[in-house]
């Protein structure tokens, strides 16, 4: 007897290639549940939690310029925290306070963490071109340095915007099936095959390409001999998160390091006290360097795409010299200032066609600067 079967639905591409869960009309039901979505994940928890005390400050949330991101219908999460304080909190009606979130992009800025350690160390200098390390790798990322791998600054054939997204990161995740008969694409064989030729940023702004992060990924994992299953542990148990860190990989488990993880809105301030802290984690666990993290604030790599333009890329984070940080698909922020030891968290999911909207951004980023520095 031969049963059939259906494709998922879930993970059925639409005509441009999108998955059903991201499509606005479903986007905000599949971001708070994409850590069960994808086909292939791995779940890490810490063994010892950093202890969030509340002492709210109700002045925050009456503040106009935070009330308005509480109340957008695309809301699901802000939170605020000092040193081991949560100063602020609120959630959506449809979310709470230990759900995971999709980080998207957010996870890029967890390299920087592990590259500065390996930079302090002797191991990786920022100089020495890709192929130093990756022999194998193709055309699209030989000859880049290292230094322009982490700051979105090498030039190649892939272009991030101008193609649909899902056409590789969702199929090679397994956020979406391939076609019908394709090839199920792994994040090394697919970034190997990204070609390029004069690989020179020229434009005078960041070149965002996802890609990248796979790539650096892949060095640190071999430069290290350690997978970057065990430095997300480190990570995990350094940051003292209370919940699980989820985060999605490719069929040979290499993790998404460019936008796979998922976490609580409070497990995401913890994390982002590491930056606070520049880079101590807890019980003595140092993630990641301090000289190269506040070299991020104080030697910048390229302005970001105006009208961002305020912003610099460097080192797989966002800075305006002050606070460090970085953005993600549908809204998603996290915001550290080490001068005042201050986190902010902001969770929301965008349901417009691409998920973006650059002008939300400004206006959230400035608030959270605000938030942050007081």
């Amino acid at each position: 007897m031969i049963l059939s079967t259906i494709v998922n639905p879930d993970l059925v591409a639409g005509s441009d290639q999108t998955p059903r869960w991201n499509v606005p009309e479903y986007r905000r039901r599949g971001f708070h549940n994409l850590h069960t979505i994808a086909r292939y994940t791995i779940s890490l928890r810490a063994p010892r939690v950093l202890p969030l005390r509340k002492q709210i400050n109700w002045k925050i949330g009456d503040r106009p310029n935070v009330a308005r991101f509480l109340a957008v219908p695309h809301f699901s999460a802000f939170v605020v925290v000092r040193d081991d304080r949560i100063l602020y909190e609120a959630y959506a009606r449809d979310f709470g306070p230990d759900q995971p979130h999709p980080l998207m992009s957010i996870t890029k800025t967890m390299l920087n963490l592990m590259l500065g350690r390996l930079v302090a160390d002797g191991l990786v200098s920022l100089d020495d071109r890709v192929t130093t390390y990756l022999p194998e790798i193709g055309s699209g990322y030989a000859k880049a340095t290292v230094g322009a791998l982490a700051d979105m600054n090498v030039a190649n054939d892939y272009d991030e915007y101008g193609a649909p997204f899902s056409t590789w990161n969702y199929a090679v995740s397994g956020f979406v099936l391939p076609p019908e008969g394709g090839k199920e694409e792994t994040f090394r064989s697919w970034v190997s095959g990204i070609t390029g030729h004069d690989l020179i940023n020229r434009t005078g702004y960041e070149l965002y390409k996802s890609a990248n992060s796979e790539v650096l990924g892949w060095i640190i994992e071999r430069v290290s001999g350690r997978s970057l299953r065990d430095w997300l542990i480190e990570i995990v148990e350094a940051a003292g998160l209370e919940g699980r860190l989820h985060i999605v990989c490719d069929r040979e488990g290499v993790p998404e390091m460019s936008g796979g993880a998922c976490l609580s809105a409070c497990d995401l301030a913890r994390y982002g006290l590491l930056f606070a802290r520049m880079g101590a984690g807890l019980d003595g666990r140092n993630l990641g360097d301090a000289d190269f993290i506040e070299d991020v604030r104080r030697n910048p790599g390229p302005s970001k795409r105006p009208p961002l333009e305020w912003l610099r890329y460097s080192r797989h984070l966002f800075t305006d010299g002050v606070w460090l940080g970085h953005g993600g698909s549908g809204g998603q922020f996290l915001l550290a200032n080490p001068e005042t030891g201050t986190v902010v968290v902001y969770f929301s999911v965008l349901e417009s066609e691409s998920g973006h909207d650059s002008d939300f951004t400004v206006l959230l980023v400035r608030m959270m600067a605000e938030v942050a520095a007081e």
